[in-house]
């Protein structure tokens, strides 16, 4: 049966990879986002099937609240909240932790609870799922903000299990590590251009702590996403997909 998700961030990267998985597995994707631009770049790379936009910043209640008047009576079987930034942040004047906690924590949050509503319209697979990261396990200095606001993920998922649970809303989160996409590559870069060296020099120190020696590609965290959606049995669980770059017993 075919299902209908939004997701958010859907304009690039793993957001794009989720839509184009999704949809070609034969759901009904709402592509949800700043970039109206990338948005249509992603809807375009999608098979035929019904598929929508709804432009709107998760960091704004009110923007959001228009992106739901807007969807209007639309039942949806999951929510995918993967927008996101990164980058580092220093203490000072231009501090950037406000803007990346606003972003990836509360944003989630006020995007899940926004279209909350739409989800319980749902008459069966419920999901919430949350894309976090490897840097909610790990420490990165200079990071604060995103290796907080990754970890904070992971707290208000188990809350929203909990939460959810009588309602049979199934609600998970993953922790990509290196993941091939152009964040990933912005942050290879500034990194590098930190300590002096080249991207590619950096590169291969990032490696040496992943046992695959690889970056993970959108695509296989898409196929994660998927299955996690098809399945009704596991919920308030951080699923890590790394390349072995941590391993939880």
């Amino acid at each position: 049966m075919a299902n209908t998700y939004i997701i958010s961030g859907a304009g690039s990267g793993i957001g794009k990879a989720i839509a184009q998985k999704l949809a070609h597995d034969g759901n009904t994707c709402i592509l949800l986002g700043r970039n109206e631009a990338k948005l249509q770049q992603t809807l375009a790379s999608l098979p035929t099937g019904g598929h929508s936009l709804l432009i709107a910043d998760i960091r704004s209640k009110e923007s959001l609240a228009e992106a739901f008047i807007q969807l209007g009576d639309v039942p949806v079987n999951g929510l995918v909240a993967n927008s996101g930034m990164g980058g580092e942040n220093y203490w000072g004047n231009d501090d950037r932790w406000t803007d990346i906690i606003n972003t990836n924590l509360t944003g989630t949050y006020n995007f899940v609870n926004t279209f909350l509503p739409s989800l319980q319209k749902a008459a069966n697979e419920k999901h919430i799922l949350i894309t976090s990261s490897v840097l909610a396990r790990l420490g990165v200095a200079n990071y604060s903000a995103y290796c907080a606001s990754k970890a904070g993920l992971l707290g208000l998922m188990r809350s929203w299990a909990v939460q959810f649970a009588p309602e049979n809303i199934l609600v998970n989160a993953i922790c990509p590590g290196w993941v091939d996409t152009d964040m990933s590559q912005e942050g290879l870069q500034g990194i590098a251009d930190g300590i002096g060296i080249s991207k590619q020099e950096f590169y291969e120190i990032a490696m040496q702590s992943v046992p695959l020696k690889r970056m993970s590609l959108p695509e296989e965290i898409a196929g994660l996403v998927a299955y996690l959606l098809s399945q009704r049995s596991i919920t308030g669980q951080t699923i890590d997909i790394n390349c072995g770059s941590v391993m939880n017993s």
